[in-house]
């Protein structure tokens, strides 16, 4: 499954090659591969290449999401062009509920251009992924970016509204049965168990 990055998050063009996400299927889970434009801007977190960087949105990164639209759980994954990474678990809107768990990350940068391949585990997916989005952002303060696979409509943009990656509401639908057949059924994950209440007999 191939996604390119053509807009900002309010859907205009973007002004350069566009990113390029692509998911595939890997061993106990899903290969995610990046190839997008080397921006050098901000400049490189100060964490280790290759471990969890928190707050990694601060910095030149492309971001994956993949939600259950019924549940709201949803996976965010972050990846920095200089080898750091984030991966959020959230329940609800922006609820996060696990941060930082570890990604296997491998990055090869060229002056102009990036590219990063990580291995999703199924544990980390919110049982049922029904719907998906993509991002990508560089730039410092007022020549921040912010792109979309899937922008905000614009005619529904409002007066002074801000970037905001957490409108689940403008993901779109999304199978992995696409990549996996038909007859696929995502594995469990004991990460997203929540815990039942006593029944009082």
């Amino acid at each position: 499954m191939d996604f390119k990055i053509e807009h900002t998050w309010d859907g205009f063009p973007v002004k350069h090659e566009p990113v390029s996400v692509r998911l595939s299927p890997g061993d106990g889970g899903v290969m995610m591969e990046v190839s997008a434009p080397f921006f050098n801007d901000p400049p490189a977190p100060l964490g280790e290449p290759g471990k969890p960087f928190n707050e990694l949105w601060d910095y030149e990164v492309v971001e994956a999401f993949f939600l259950n639209d019924r549940t709201e759980q949803y996976l965010e994954v972050e990846l920095c062009p200089h080898g750091q990474h984030l991966v959020l678990l959230l329940s609800g809107r922006r609820n996060v509920c696990k941060l930082g768990l570890a990604l296997s990350f491998k990055v090869s940068r060229g002056e102009t251009k990036w590219e990063g391949k990580v291995h999703l585990p199924w544990s980390y997916f919110p049982p049922n992924v029904t719907k998906f989005n993509s991002f990508a952002i560089h730039g410092s303060k007022d020549k921040r970016n912010y792109e979309a696979l899937y922008p905000v409509p614009q005619h529904e943009l409002q007066p002074g509204q801000k970037p905001d990656f957490h409108r689940l509401e403008y993901f779109k639908p999304f199978n992995f049965n696409t990549l996996f057949g038909e007859d696929w059924k995502q594995p469990g994950s004991d990460l997203w168990q929540i815990e039942k209440p006593d029944i009082l007999e």
